[in-house]
């Protein structure tokens, strides 16, 4: 869940630019990835509206007309991050990082970096600094020709390694980042095509790393050893740091919690392909490729504990579904992957939003 924040600031803001690439950070209003995460199911008798900001749709290139896709025409997708006014989304080929908002609005890359998208890797994801209203930073978990690697990219678009070495191969190069706490980054690794690795102390494949105070050439300590194909992390705003992943077995949904303790939540021996995931309190929202839907499973808030198998929200509506957030509005927003694994539509790939059951059930839009 990291960008390029561009230079020339001072000339920028007396422009009142929005963003643009060589232009200033981004906004002010980006999301704190510390804010609290909602929850599914809020006391609030009114929750966010979740109708889509218009019923019809004009015809034309790169229109879609589901009023429920933000975003058209994009390439393959990665990670994406909620903000206030929408959600950034990483393209994982070309390593563009893109603003969108809203059907009406056309996305707005925001950065660009250099990336190897020629296997399963490229820019994987990206991830807010979590005081990025003070330093601008972003952090990016990426594919090089020779390695896997995570960068953070500061104002004037400067990159700087943080954590590099981690192993690439043909497949297994998918990786993730998300914030423990406000100065331990969290890094899932693939297993870069190699199960062994995985379970190879010596190697930073195939493990969940956690980074210190991440600065250029941080060092990094193993929290969980034996993940096959990296899907995704995400913090539930409480106490708990999701993750998901697929091995030749089985596909798995874990918790790591505080104490530093991992459980299964969930697996599917149907291997439906999890991917990316979005998380509060009570509940976990996970992408999935093969299965073409976004699975809820629902958390109880006391013990961390699944006992009901996740319902399937859209299935079979948007295609293969990898990233996954929380959107400003309370609904999911959710990147398909079409271009490259799936079967295209006219307008893929696209950022689409999902809206939670309103009774609670396992239905989700048609």
């Amino acid at each position: 869940m990291s960008v390029v924040v561009v230079g020339r600031v001072a000339m920028c803001l007396a422009l009142g630019a929005v963003l643009v690439a060589g232009c200033a950070r981004f906004d002010d209003s980006a999301s704190s990835p510390f804010t609290p995460e909602p929850t599914f199911n809020p006391a609030d008798p009114k929750p966010p509206s979740n109708t889509p900001p218009s019923t019809t749709r004009p015809s034309g290139p790169c229109i879609d007309p589901d009023p429920a896709v933000v975003a058209t025409c994009l390439d393959t997708t990665g990670g994406i991050i909620g903000i206030s006014e929408g959600a950034l989304v990483a393209e994982r080929r070309t390593g563009r990082i893109l603003k969108v908002v809203d059907p009406d609005t056309p996305p707005v890359e925001v950065a660009k970096v250099d990336v190897d998208g020629s296997t399963d890797g490229g820019l994987s994801d990206i991830a807010l600094s979590p005081t990025y209203r003070e330093d601008g930073l972003m952090y990016a978990y990426i594919t090089t020709g020779s390695d896997n690697r995570v960068v953070r990219i500061g104002e004037g678009g400067s990159q700087k390694d943080i954590l590099t070495g981690i192993p690439k191969g043909q497949t297994g190069n998918h990786g993730a980042l998300e914030w423990a706490t406000p100065d331990q980054l969290l890094v899932l690794t693939g297993d870069a095509g190699n199960p062994g690795l995985a379970s190879t102390p010596s190697s930073l494949a195939g493990k969940v790393l956690r980074v210190d105070s991440p600065a250029p050439g941080a060092s990094s300590s193993i929290v969980l050893s034996g993940i096959g194909v990296a899907g995704d992390l995400c913090r539930d705003g409480k106490d708990s740091v999701w993750i998901t992943d697929r091995t030749p077995g089985e596909d798995r949904l874990q918790r790591l919690g505080p104490d530093g303790q991992v459980s299964v939540g969930w697996t599917w021996p149907d291997r439906p392909g999890v991917a990316g995931c979005a998380a509060a309190v009570d509940g976990v929202a996970v992408a999935m490729t093969s299965a073409k839907a976004l699975a809820l499973a629902t958390v109880d808030e006391n013990t961390h504990a699944i006992t009901t198998a996740p319902s399937l929200l859209s299935q079979d509506k948007y295609g293969q579904l990898g990233g996954a957030t929380i959107g400003p509005d309370g609904s999911f927003w959710v990147g398909t992957v079409n271009k490259t694994d799936g079967q295209p539509g006219p307008n893929d790939d696209r950022v689409v939003r999902i809206p939670l059951p309103q009774s609670g059930g396992g239905g989700g839009p048609d």
